[in-house]
């Protein structure tokens, strides 16, 4: 049963979920689901996790993400980036480096962010972009972000190229857009790679067609284990009889009363068997096991 994540280095011109159906037919995969999307003008990886793994996809798209982008100045699309209308345009001023500084300056740490409107999120049942494309615009509620870096890393007279290191939620088109409006122009995302998403900051990719190419000759990529993806949970060792109540759904008196929040459970075969929540009381309760094959693990 194949189980684990597959860090797959998206390529340009297809959505996430067009990688995510073919990563599953190339694998076989009865179940399939990834950890935070890429639009089709993005590349770089996409965790995809495939069997009992997709149970913790959740936990793993809620972790930073590094990307490196590039900024177009001097013309607004109404998609925000180069996939869209131009619907603005602007002079651009000299960037010296004081007054790019200072304007990135402004953008790290926390802040709130509006979501664009070409974007996957929902409004009574249908996506954004749906609406967008429609030509309908709602409003919508800011979100809190963190930028936690933000560095030039090359500037032209009409474009940047930087990399950021950001939390959850963070649209680097909206980020794009922003940032040219601070500057004194208007501007939209011309390019965009995702780097990593934690944990897996020194992990290789493996492209479409490599895991393709590998599975037609009768073999697997390689997989990451589904708890190596969840180093920031804390663990617990349960005995057999007390996997067994989980496995049935019944919550146990845990042996490390102190933790509290999610953790990770293994048996004390050392087999991981899924997450369980614990109350700081001793109690864990189950809520996403494993099903785990006879004789086998999650990996």
């Amino acid at each position: 049963m194949i189980c684990g994540v597959l860090l797959l280095d998206k390529p340009q011109g297809i959505s996430s979920n067009g990688a995510l159906q073919r990563v599953k037919r190339a694998t076989g995969a009865r179940k399939a689901g990834h950890a935070g999307s890429l639009d089709p003008l993005a590349t770089g990886m996409l965790p995809i996790c495939l069997g009992e793994a997709t149970k913790i996809a959740g936990e793993l798209a809620g972790g930073p993400k590094r990307y490196r982008f590039e900024i177009a100045l001097g013309a607004r699309t109404d998609t925000a980036d180069r996939e869209g209308a131009v619907i603005e345009t602007a002079a651009v001023p000299a960037l010296d480096a004081p007054l790019l500084e200072s304007v990135l300056g402004r953008f790290r740490g926390r802040q709130m962010q509006v979501p664009p409107m070409y974007s996957a999120l929902k409004r009574g049942g249908t996506r954004l972009y749906r609406l967008a494309r429609a030509g309908v615009e709602v409003e919508r509620q800011p979100r809190e972000i963190e930028i936690v870096e933000l560095t030039a890393l090359a500037v032209r007279a009409d474009a940047l190229e930087l990399e950021t290191l950001c939390s959850k939620g963070t649209y680097v088109r909206v980020l794009a857009e922003d940032l040219a409006r601070a500057l004194g122009t208007c501007g939209h995302l011309a390019r965009l790679r995702r780097l990593w998403v934690s944990p897996f900051e020194a992990e290789p990719m493996h492209t479409l067609e490599a895991v393709e190419a590998t599975c037609r000759s009768g073999g697997l990529p390689r997989l990451i284990p589904a708890d190596r993806a969840l180093p920031m949970l804390a663990s617990i060792t349960v005995p057999q009889s007390a996997a067994a109540r989980l496995a049935r759904g019944a919550q146990i008196a845990g042996s490390e009363p102190h933790l509290a929040g999610r953790v990770r459970i293994y048996d004390e075969r050392g087999r991981f068997l899924g997450l369980g929540e614990a109350d700081g009381r001793g109690t864990v309760r189950p809520k996403r096991m494993f099903v785990l094959v006879a004789g086998g693990g999650s990996g």
